[in-house]
């Protein structure tokens, strides 16, 4: 099994070692920034960003008009564990119905695996909230890394790899996995603006989600080629009668 993993990394050289980069210097970078919270280091810059997005003269006011906050809190729903764990079940439904079940049981584990992988760090590092300003939406976890983070970045990277690889535009390639990309950050982003995590939080759990769905993705890819995982059965030409 090993030799032919490594048979199959010499094949596919340019995506292989793209996502290898990923999953290194993600590896690198979470652990990195875990080292640097944790000694205290990143503290000022926690504090700058998160201020920096509240009212100076009033810090319980996040900036911006009210219709900005309610704009924060829809957004930060799209990263919650209820709209995940719908999208991800209806998609995997649906990829069943089309006879791709390997590809919805895929989908399922990658998801999954993040959520238990994500609430056992956060159970390990066990980082306070921040507590400079109120929260803008309810919290009963750990903060360190942000699990709307994390979650985003396995989840919807993941789909948009899924839905990227059956389009043969690059324009279209580009745009999906761009769009899977916005969403992540602009779910990040609106848990700082909430005040419901630090600014490292959130970077943690990107780069700990791109790095988990780059692992997930370089094994179905493997899988997928060598055991012709859901591949499209050829038509045998027949001689007219």
């Amino acid at each position: 099994m090993l030799q032919r993993f490594v048979k199959w990394l010499g094949k596919h050289e340019l995506t292989t070692l793209i996502l290898i980069a990923v999953i290194g210097g993600g590896s690198w970078g979470f652990l990195k920034l875990a080292d640097e919270v944790f000694e205290g280091d990143s503290q000022d810059f926690d504090r700058a960003v998160l201020l920096s997005l509240r009212n100076p003269d009033d810090l319980t006011d996040p900036l911006g008009p009210l219709w900005l906050e309610e704009v924060g809190r829809d957004v930060t729903a799209l990263g919650g564990n209820a709209i995940l764990i719908f999208l991800t079940i209806s998609i995997a439904g649906f990829l069943v119905l089309q006879k791709q079940k390997w590809v919805a049981l895929f989908l399922v584990c990658a998801v999954v695996s993040g959520m238990l992988m994500s609430t056992g760090l956060k159970h390990f590092f066990d980082r306070p909230r921040p507590d400079l300003v109120p929260h803008g939406s309810y919290v009963y976890t750990q903060s360190f890394p942000s699990g709307h983070s994390a979650l985003s970045a396995v989840t919807y990277l993941t789909l948009g790899a899924l839905l990227a690889r059956v389009q043969t535009s690059r324009r279209l390639k580009a745009y999906i996995l761009l769009l899977a990309c916005f969403i992540t950050l602009a779910v990040g982003i609106s848990r700082v603006y909430l005040g419901v995590h630090w600014p490292t939080d959130v970077i943690a759990g990107w780069t700990l989600g791109a790095t988990w769905a780059a692992i997930c993705w370089m094994i179905f890819r493997w899988f997928q080629r060598e055991k012709q995982i859901d591949q499209p059965e050829t038509s045998v030409d027949r001689k007219p009668a």
